[in-house]
């Protein structure tokens, strides 16, 4: 392992917050975690706490008594969980999984957490306990803000328009109210490899929009009635949304990114069909509420985890620089929630940390004393992984939206790294639903949230949606073929062996690994190798202006039963189709890899 690299001033490195002068969320709540020891038993009722091995805790009861405390399953009922660990054990790849029925949550006391964690700690049938920070969103603010477009100007700065509600979670459009324009053409993580995922190509392909994925995003609040959102997305199924603008925002950008709709206004999601749903950590907490998402969705299907927290860097201490703040998956209890959604073949993603932390850093190989002792470090590719996909963030391309965070794909400086992290996204300038942390949108704002929208939602809480959405997309490819979709292990192979290479940047070379962008047409050449065909074309349609307009213009073919895409063509071999079929005898020699054509010639 090695030491910490300080990351270099310049492009990428700006402090996290609204114009890089730093901001807190208003953090979720930390959590005292119980780890019971496996002999106990511990089953915990409304009544008290009992063993079902017949050991005494009496201790214990009298305890959470007098403190007037609440010991609750972290992950439910422990009777059901007990065989559902051993099935995925015994499917899982022989290395054993963490037990889900020994982790409890100590509910009441929040404010003396750290005192009750030593004293239950200390008591007959518990093996160890500890507190985990409040959990934020892995996002930050723009170095440079744009001015909002004249169209729905937004109130004074850090504020809601003047005399504007809360909208919460019904905000809608009022009737009459000016038409959003087309957005679309700012995202460029949609564009072709390099500077994008090839969300353009993947649309084209049947099941490429993300048809019959599932994706639930774990964090803390969402504008379910966005005007953008209303296709897809399903809805809350797991807790209470916080009460918080800059939360609702975060959310609202995240759904954006992944399952936009696809209409000729606002944003396009690079998943537009796959079907999203919202999980809020509040108020069964993070490993819970991941479990949770997992129990409710299939192999294939996918977690996304847009959170991160204060790590030990500094004390596990909340900052509004958000240094030192690292991936969930470091905590036991969020690791074990981890681990049991990927043995069952869920994907799960999550943001890296916008923390500026090597991942591979000793500082990571020690955990607290109160860390179970079955515990290694997780950011240790010699130790057990969680399995879970692991998402930095890296520059888009100079000159986005007018502005430089570095050569593309370079690190950019707030964003943790190392050899546990997997791919990278678009870390600055993602265009999105939402506004921008706890104001109105600066690409639209105005008094009505369910229309605004952003251009700079940013930190690898942006780099993340983008990597599952193109894992959506692959996924609804490989279900539309009748192929078998990736595993939580293949996802991660193919993203760390396909896609855009990252590139190095003053005093942050590549080898501060965030990995590769994703490429969603270099990944399908592995994942669906297909024979070329060929045939003689029987008709054709050029497409002059393309629908949707998102989309490159295509020269069409009728080839062996099937239409065939050529995108782009040049203009000779436009003419030349032209003529071969003017005369009424074309001889048009076509040959294509499922719809797309790879090869043409026209004789006679």
């Amino acid at each position: 392992m090695t030491d910490q690299v300080e990351p270099a001033g310049g492009p990428g490195a700006g402090a996290p917050g609204p114009d890089g002068a730093g901001f807190t969320y208003r953090a979720s709540e930390q959590e005292l975690i119980v780890v019971a020891r496996p002999e106990a038993r511990l089953r915990a009722q409304a009544e008290g706490v009992r063993s079902a091995a017949g050991s005494d805790v009496s201790a214990l009861n009298t305890f959470l008594s007098a403190e007037q405390l609440v010991l609750e399953p972290l992950f439910g009922d422990e009777e059901r969980l007990r065989p559902a660990a051993r099935q995925h054990t015994a499917s899982d790849d022989g290395d054993g999984l963490p037990e889900l029925a020994l982790f409890y949550r100590v509910r009441g006391g929040e404010s003396r957490a750290q005192e009750l964690r030593s004293r239950v700690a200390a008591l007959p049938g518990i093996d160890t306990a500890y507190v985990k920070p409040g959990a934020v969103p892995a996002s930050l603010g723009s170095t440079d803000r744009p001015q909002p477009p004249p169209q729905r100007q937004s109130g004074p700065s850090g504020t809601l328009p003047p005399g504007s509600p809360d909208l919460g979670e019904t905000g809608r459009r009022k009737e009459g109210a000016p038409v959003t324009p087309d957005f679309t053409a700012r995202q460029g993580y949609l564009r072709p490899a390099p500077d994008g995922v090839d969300a353009h190509w993947a649309w084209q392909r049947l099941g490429g929009c993300g048809e019959g994925i599932t994706v639930i995003d774990v964090e803390g609040a969402w504008q379910l009635g966005h005007e953008d959102l209303t296709g897809k997305l399903a809805g809350v199924v797991i807790g209470t949304p916080v009460q918080d603008v800059a939360w609702r925002n975060h959310g609202t950008a995240v759904m954006g990114v992944i399952g936009g709709d696809r209409t000729s206004a606002g944003i396009t999601g690079i998943a537009p069909e796959a079907m999203t749903s919202a999980a809020s950590v509040q108020p069964l907490g993070t490993a819970a509420t991941i479990h949770a998402a997992a129990q409710r969705l299939g192999p294939g299907d996918i977690v996304l985890i847009e959170l991160h927290r204060p790590g030990p860097r500094f004390g596990f201490e909340p900052r509004d620089d958000q240094r030192g703040y690292i991936a969930l998956e470091w905590w036991p209890d969020d690791y074990a929630a981890i681990r049991h959604a990927t043995a069952q073949g869920v994907i799960v993603v999550g943001a890296a940390g916008n923390g500026a932390e090597s991942l591979d850093d000793s500082v990571y190989e020690r955990g607290p004393d109160e860390f179970p002792a079955w515990w290694r470090n997780p950011f240790n590719p010699a130790h057990r992984p969680s399995r879970a996909v692991l998402v930095g963030a890296g520059a888009p391309p100079p000159g986005t939206h007018g502005r430089d965070h570095g050569p593309d794909r370079s690190r950019l400086g707030f964003s943790n790294y190392g050899a546990r992290v997997d791919a990278q996204g678009w870390g600055r300038e993602t265009t999105t639903t939402g506004g921008a942390w706890n104001q109105p949108g600066d690409l639209q704002g105005g008094e009505e949230e369910s229309a605004w929208y952003t251009d700079t939602f940013s930190g690898t809480s942006s780099a993340s949606p983008v990597v599952v959405g193109a894992l959506a997309c692959l996924q609804g490819m490989l279900k539309a073929a009748g192929r078998q979709l990736m595993t939580p292990d293949r996802a991660r192979e193919v993203l760390r062996s396909t896609g855009s290479p990252q590139q190095d940047a003053p005093g942050r070379p590549a080898s501060q690994r965030i990995g590769n962008r994703p490429d969603i047409k270099s990944a399908v050449a592995g994942l669906l190798p297909s024979a070329v065909g060929s045939g003689r074309a029987e008709r054709y349609w050029d497409e002059l202006l393309p629908y949707p307009p998102e989309l490159p213009p295509r020269l069409r073919l009728f080839v062996a039963g099937e239409w065939r895409n050529l995108n782009e063509p040049s203009p000779d071999v436009r003419q030349a189709v032209h003529a071969a079929f003017a005369t009424g005898h074309p001889d048009v020699r076509v040959w294509f890899s499922d719809d797309e054509v790879v090869g043409l010639v026209v004789t006679g």
